[in-house]
């Protein structure tokens, strides 16, 4: 019982987070689950995804109706990241904790720092963080990988292909390492390779990350190292819940003062990943 009622309010945490901030959320994931039931990153990676491919799922489903999912590049960097999120769930088996910690830690900062300017700057940035995702938005200035200026998709050619396919590689690594969604390694990437826009690069790494989640939590599960579903089913439970009442008041409550705060949270939790890390509690 006492299982099932700390999975439902971690999970409840975990799901407001998400439904209020958009993105970045589910990092907090794996430190909740760490702290609550003193578990090691790897023991927490595939319970913490289950929150990942959830929150993603409804994100697609969202930008699905409003937005511009590019559905090939989805498909394929999910494709890619699912067979490489094996790898990252065996090497976080090996690694040295202290090592993951700081990893981890380094991940966070990295993203808090992110949320925090996005703050700060247009509302377009802002306000796709925040799961906002409507219309095209303006480009970006990428050409790596060139779009069809009649209908917006990517010009498939075998250049466009691997840049495409080694970011779900890197994005399903540290999904299998670490458990985090990668959407702070999506985004930022299709924008650096491509001319998509904000809002279209937000689209499409929601279904990336939906999809990576889910294929890693299945090897977790059937392949890996299982899942506690004492834990697992209520945290569920719990996240989707929270995240469902959180996207009802998300248009009154979140703003950039939210956002900035969310991002001081993670620097703290950060902190203490990395104060672990270096041994020093």
């Amino acid at each position: 019982m006492d299982f099932l009622i700390t999975g439902l309010a971690l999970g409840a945490i975990v799901g407001i987070v998400l439904g209020l901030t958009g993105a970045g959320g589910s990092m907090l994931a794996v430190p909740l689950l760490m702290a609550a039931f003193g578990w090691t990153v790897p023991q927490a990676v595939p319970v913490a995804l289950l929150a990942v491919a959830a929150a993603s799922a409804l994100g697609v489903y969202t930008a699905w109706r409003r937005s511009y999912v590019r559905y090939r590049a989805a498909m394929l960097m999910g494709a890619v990241g699912t067979l490489f999120s094996p790898a990252g769930i065996m090497l976080s088996a090996h690694a040295p904790l202290a090592l993951l910690d700081g990893l981890f830690a380094a991940i966070m900062v990295i993203v808090a720092v992110r949320l925090w300017r996005q703050a700060r700057a247009a509302s377009d940035a802002s306000d796709v963080v925040r799961a906002s995702v409507t219309g095209e938005g303006a480009a970006s200035s990428g050409h790596l990988c060139q779009l069809d200026p009649k209908t917006g998709r990517l010009l498939w050619t075998p250049r466009t292909a691997a840049v495409i396919g080694s970011i779900g590689a890197l994005t399903g690594l540290l999904s299998g390492l670490l458990g985090v969604g990668g959407g702070f390694i999506v985004v930022p990437s299709l924008r650096a390779v491509s001319p998509l826009s904000m809002n279209s690069a937000v689209a499409t790494s929601l279904m990336t990350i939906a999809l990576v989640a889910t294929g890693t939590v299945v090897f977790a599960a059937l392949g890996g190292p299982g899942l506690p579903w004492d834990r697992a089913a209520p945290f569920m439970a719990g996240a989707l819940v929270g995240m469902l009442a959180a996207r009802q008041v998300a248009h009154r409550v979140a703003g950039p003062h939210l956002q900035k705060g969310f991002a001081a949270v993670m620097l703290m939790v950060a902190c203490g990943l990395g104060g672990r890390a270096a041994g020093l509690w």
